[in-house]
This record gives C-alpha cells, sequence and structure tokens, in this order.
C-alpha cells in the first residue's frame, strides 16, 4: 500500500512539474497596442499610392520644352535624370541634370503620399534657384497625377499658382507638363519634360 502511495505522489510530482515547465516556456502575450501608437506606425508605412509612383523609378533620358511666353517656340533642351526610392519606399527621389539657356543645370526633388493628409506632393531644388517649391495633389486610381503649388515670381516679387501635370504614360515613358500665368494673367503651358527609360 504504501509502495502505491509513493508511486502515486512521484508520478504526481513529474506530471505537477511538467506542467510548470510548460506553462514557464510560454510566452507571455504582447501587451495590447496603444491606439496612438498603432495609428502613427499605420501613418507611417507606405502603401498602394506609393506603388503607383514606382514605375518611375530607374535612369531617364529627358526632353525638356519650355515656352517663354504664349504663342512662341519652344527652347528644346537634352538631360538625364535617375529616380530612386529612399527610406525605405516612403519617397522617389529625383536627381536631373541638363542645360537652360546653354548653361548646365541640376535638379533635385523628391515625391510622396502624405497618408494623413491623403494627398501626393512634390519638391522641387535646382542650381537656378534658391528655395523649395512644394505642390501638392489629391489621391487618383488614374495614370495622371495633378498638383498645384505656388512660387515666387523673380520679376514682380509676387506668389505665382501653378498647376503640374505628370502623366505616367507606361513603364518607360512619363511626362510632366506645368502651367503658370501669362503677363496677361491668363494661365498658358511653359514647360514640358518628356521622360524615356534607359535601355
Amino acid at each position: 500500500m504504501k509502495r502505491k502511495l509513493s508511486l502515486a505522489a512521484a508520478l504526481l510530482l513529474v506530471c505537477t512539474s511538467a506542467y510548470a515547465q510548460h506553462d514557464h516556456d510560454k510566452k507571455p502575450a504582447a501587451p495590447p497596442m496603444d491606439p496612438a501608437m498603432e495609428a502613427m506606425m499605420k501613418a507611417g508605412m507606405p502603401g498602394e499610392p506609393h506603388k503607383k509612383l514606382g514605375t518611375m523609378a530607374g535612369s531617364w533620358t529627358a526632353k525638356v520644352s519650355m515656352w517663354m511666353a504664349p504663342g512662341t517656340e519652344p527652347m528644346v533642351s537634352d538631360g538625364t535624370s535617375t529616380s530612386q526610392w529612399v527610406l525605405d519606399g516612403r519617397y522617389l527621389e529625383q536627381r536631373f541634370r541638363g542645360s537652360m539657356m546653354g548653361t548646365p543645370f541640376d535638379g533635385l526633388g523628391y515625391t510622396g503620399y502624405d497618408n494623413l493628409k491623403q494627398q501626393y506632393w512634390a519638391t522641387w531644388m535646382d542650381s537656378g534657384s534658391t528655395g523649395v517649391f512644394l505642390a501638392t495633389g489629391p489621391a487618383t486610381d488614374g495614370k495622371t497625377l495633378s498638383f498645384t503649388g505656388t512660387m515666387i515670381d523673380p520679376a514682380t516679387g509676387k506668389d505665382t499658382t501653378t498647376e503640374t501635370r505628370l502623366t505616367l504614360t507606361d513603364a518607360d515613358h512619363h511626362t510632366m507638363e506645368m502651367w503658370g500665368p501669362a503677363p496677361d494673367g491668363k494661365r498658358y503651358k511653359m514647360m514640358e519634360i518628356a521622360y524615356t527609360r534607359k535601355k
């Protein structure tokens, strides 16, 4: 009888020890994430609107046409452009090199999508200015992105509103067009850059 009790006690001890060890190996459940932190993390993740910009990544040849006034012939020049994702696919960086009126010209721009404001945005800096141009535009399901921006007219020192259209034609072609005010205040097409992917 004593032997049976000892055997039962030993079996109970082994089972209890194994159960305790099993519970010890379990990782404690993660505490629920703070809603504010969860929202911040979600807002910081690139998504489908960012993927739309992906067709512009790569190396490009560029044909630049600029109109100094309505009804005039455009000044045409060639350039090159390289665009790449930075900060883990959050921003598309563009580095442009060409010429303007016979002078070497370099530009640097960033394009992205703000998840919180639910709009696209683009910045531009170049060797022909000392400021930063900023334009924003609504989200779209199509291949055309429209931006509105403000820049200072060097001749008048006053703010000027511009409209830019970015057409993502296909994986190897996209076009940037910009409209601004003529001296009489009417809007006209000031610039067009046609990009073709380098092969």
